[in-house]
């Protein structure tokens, strides 16, 4: 009999123990303390060289997550069957330690003691496609192939995880559909590997194949769909999956309200997202960020983001730097500086957020964009390490404030240090050059980015470019580019807008009726390019032609202006 007092195991009639007794205490437990206890005590009365109990301890060592004493009993052990190998292997598998099983697999392998099973083949195809170990796991397909388990669902649903994960669908196709006998798990790793390609045609065909096999969709289904239909942004796919996911019993599983909540907010869906996380389910840090992040990247502006992260305060739900970054972000667009401050002040005092790298760019970011240049330049000092956005943050912000002299140092200094440029860079840099008049620093800049680093021009660059040239009276060289970049990039109605406005200050008429051309091909109804054209003939002494561009603007019914309004009451 045993029985325990305190931290020690009390054997009550030693003369009556024997291995079946441990192993029937072993099920009981459920806390690590009591199996070291039982173990110690087991090893103390002679019963350390039991494989069936050594087994039953290695598997709760195992499954209580300490791989480390599930190993050191393995090493210890003087004799090993199948079971042994392979509740090392699937504890250090389960555990995430997918490097270790896959070489305790190659020992076993070299050692040719046992023979592997359908679960030691399971764990250790599960750490191949972990690792994405292709090689390896080709492999163990070989072994596979070679011995009784070719055919087990088991088995072949790891392989199919495998070559979906490292991308080889076509074998993975050529794999399912040998296989005599499919279950879920099978159907969901097909669907799923498609999802990961976005291939979401192929993926609902598949689910429609399971379904008229009669196999049940699971929230892992759904997962996989959800994405899927995330890659296409199809809302209604998504609302159509929502709804049979209820039918189905699975409306109230909080893994897949998660993903619900994710799939809405990436498909532009913000109401139907706001309200699955006021539903009955226990708000949690995913689903918070989600949605707060849907709203980061809205351009129309909702206190909603705001009442969640209240909400989250008072609730003392876990916060991460991902929210806090996104939180900062929508400061920015709302121009609030003094809600970001408060942000950054709630950041600096909680202990559950780093400062990495992607919330300090949201710090420079914000304070740059909203006038504080200053605290921009303290955040992006403090900073141990930096990404090219974090120097691009900062070129932009000294560009917005007018001062391109240390805008270029800053790139200068950026280029020293080893960070290679990107586009946003250049953007940033050719937009102060633009706003300040520097002409002539804004062309070798935008040389500079297509000779020296290769960055393809973007229609931004470009109308960055014509701007700069347009204000500094340059009118020909502007329009000899944007002839020579026709057919490769086409010019949005703001760049011709501004081309046409620079037209009418310089007096040019020949190139305002061209660029007031390609306006009113683009914007038919805009008054403002009417406006701009009929003012140049008007400067010009050209009466008859102003009239007519009048006329004209009448008889295409785009006079009525919309009348001023104010957000302010």
């Amino acid at each position: 009999m045993l029985a325990a007092s305190g931290e020690n195991l009390v054997v009550l009639k030693p003369y009556l123990l024997d291995p079946s007794l441990y192993l029937k205490a072993l099920k009981l437990c459920s806390y690590e303390k009591l199996v070291l206890l039982i173990h110690g005590n087991s090893v103390t009365n002679g019963f350390g060289s039991n494989l069936e109990l050594n087994n039953r301890l290695m598997n709760l060592y195992a499954k209580l997550g300490d791989v480390k004493h599930a190993r050191k009993l393995f090493d210890r052990m003087p004799k090993r069957d199948v079971c042994s190998w392979t509740i090392m292997i699937s504890g250090y598998s389960h555990s995430g330690c997918h490097r270790n099983a896959l070489l305790l697999f190659k020992q076993m392998h070299r050692e040719d003691v046992v023979r592997a099973n359908k679960c030691t083949y399971g764990s250790v195809l599960k750490s191949c496609k972990e690792l994405r170990c292709l090689k390896e796991g080709m492999q163990i397909h070989g072994c596979v192939e070679k011995g009784k388990f070719v055919g087990n669902l088991v088995v072949r649903s790891a392989l199919l995880g495998l070559y979906a994960k490292c991308g080889k669908m076509d074998d993975v196709c050529l794999l399912f559909d040998s296989m005599k006998q499919r279950d879920l798990v099978s159907w969901n790793v097909m669907i799923d590997g498609y999802s990961s390609k976005s291939c979401a045609d192929t993926s609902f065909r598949l689910f429609q194949s399971m379904l008229a096999e009669g196999k049940k969709p699971d929230c892992y289904t759904f997962g996989s769909l959800l994405r899927a239909s995330v890659e296409v942004k199809r809302l209604e796919m998504v609302s159509a999956l929502h709804g049979f996911a209820i039918k189905l019993g699975f409306g109230r599983t909080i893994t897949l309200i998660r993903s619900l909540i994710d799939a809405y907010v990436k498909c532009g869906s913000l109401a139907n997202a706001r309200k699955l996380y006021q539903g009955p389910m226990k708000r949690d840090l995913i689903s918070c960020t989600a949605l707060i992040t849907g709203f980061a990247q809205q351009t129309v502006f909702t206190s909603d983001a705001f009442d969640i992260f209240k909400e989250m305060i008072l609730m003392e739900t876990k916060m991460d730097e991902v929210i806090v970054s996104s939180m900062l972000k929508i400061c920015t667009n709302i121009s609030s500086l003094t809600i970001g401050r408060q942000i950054h002040g709630f950041a600096l005092k909680s202990s559950q957020i780093s400062f990495d790298v992607a919330l300090r760019n949201s710090l420079i970011d914000m304070y740059a964009k909203s006038g504080e240049i200053d605290n921009a330049v303290l955040a992006f000092e403090e900073m141990g390490e930096k990404d090219v956005r974090s120097w691009t943050s900062l070129i932009a912000g000294y560009g917005k404030h007018g001062d391109v002299e240390k805008a270029i140092d800053l790139y200068n200094k950026m280029e020293h240090e080893g960070i290679k440029p990107n586009d946003i860079t250049f953007l940033s840099l050719l937009s102060a050059c633009s706003h300040t008049g520097q002409t002539e620093i804004g062309w070798k800049i935008f040389n500079t980015m297509i000779n020296k680093h290769g960055i393809k021009a973007r229609e931004e660059h470009l109308s960055c470019i014509v701007d700069m040239l347009s204000r500094g009276g340059y009118l020909e060289e502007a329009y000899e580019l944007i002839t020579s970049q026709m057919g490769l990039i086409s010019l949005s109605s703001s760049t011709w807008g501004a081309f046409l406005d620079a037209c009418r200050r310089h007096g040019n008429v020949q190139l305002s009726e061209v660029a007031a051309a390609q306006l009113l091909s683009m914007e038919p109804k805009k008054p403002v390019n009417y406006i701009n054209l009929a003012s140049v003939y008007a400067a010009t002494g050209a009466w008859d032609n102003a009239l007519k561009t009048r006329k004209l603007m009448k008889e295409s019914g785009s006079c009525n202006k919309v009348p001023g309004y104010s957000f302010m009451y």
